[in-house]
């Protein structure tokens, strides 16, 4: 199955997507289900979701888990008591509402941050099928965090879980710099009654310096190095032999 996390509409157009594509195509990846084959999950560009996303939403409100923020970015980094992690400054709890307080209605049109309320101090756990168990402490190691933004817009997290359950997907394969949004992803999924699926994070790819690939790395990007001459199995062969430090030139 071939999933488009296309919810940044800022940066998704429909010329990328078909770029995508078509590389995935040209490295050998297939597919049976897709934005591009349909299939029984349809559909299958996250842009095209919101009303799973709503009713996740809704659930999560009538529950009482989740709660409006007015706080800014910069708000969290200059709290005094805060902690950071490794991604993103730990939300202070002394800015939740009390549990008590009234809960104000989603509404049909969303134009503040909702942030999912964390088990203070509950262990999180799963054992990584690459990198063996993983844990973190709920509200040390990471805090409330965005559910639905204030562009009316449903955060990575939230998409990302809801999608995953309502696929029938059971094990994500992904980059190890989101294995703290893994644990994220586990409450919520508890928080709506699924099934938690298998994780197994990948280390991730670097230049000849030991920086991750980013785009920046243009030259490293499929379509240059196809434009280059590499072909796909030069790709494929040089992951398999070196699979953190990638640099390729093409078969002689």
């Amino acid at each position: 199955m071939l999933r488009n996390d296309d919810l940044d509409t800022a940066r998704c157009r429909p010329e990328f997507v078909a770029a995508m594509l078509e590389d995935l195509r040209w490295l050998g990846l297939r597919w049976s289900e897709g934005p591009d084959l349909g299939g029984p999950q349809a559909p299958y560009d996250q842009s095209r979701r919101r009303e799973h996303y709503r009713r996740a939403l809704a659930q999560l409100h009538a529950a009482r888990l989740i709660f409006p923020c007015t706080r800014s970015r910069r708000d969290v980094l200059e709290a005094a008591t805060a902690p950071h992690a490794d991604d993103e400054p730990v939300y202070p709890p002394s800015f939740r509402p009390p549990t008590s307080a009234p809960l104000p209605p989603l509404g049909d049109t969303i134009s503040v941050n909702w942030r999912f309320r964390v088990p203070e101090g509950e262990e999180v756990a799963f054992h990584d099928s690459h990198f063996g168990p993983q844990r973190a402490i709920a509200g040390r190691d990471f805090g409330d965090f965005l559910v639905w933004r204030k562009d009316d817009m449903p955060s990575y997290q939230l998409a990302c879980a809801v999608d995953d359950a309502a696929m029938g997907i059971t094990e994500v394969v992904r980059g190890a710099d989101l294995i703290k949004s893994t644990f994220r992803q586990i409450l919520l999924l508890r928080a709506l009654g699924h099934d938690v699926p298998a994780y197994h994070h990948c280390p991730l790819m670097t230049d000849d310096r030991g920086e991750r690939l980013a785009k920046r790395h243009d030259a490293l990007s499929l379509r240059a190095l196809r434009e280059r001459g590499v072909s796909a199995a030069d790709v494929v062969r040089e992951f398999n032999l070196n699979p953190t430090e990638f640099s390729i030139s093409p078969s002689p």
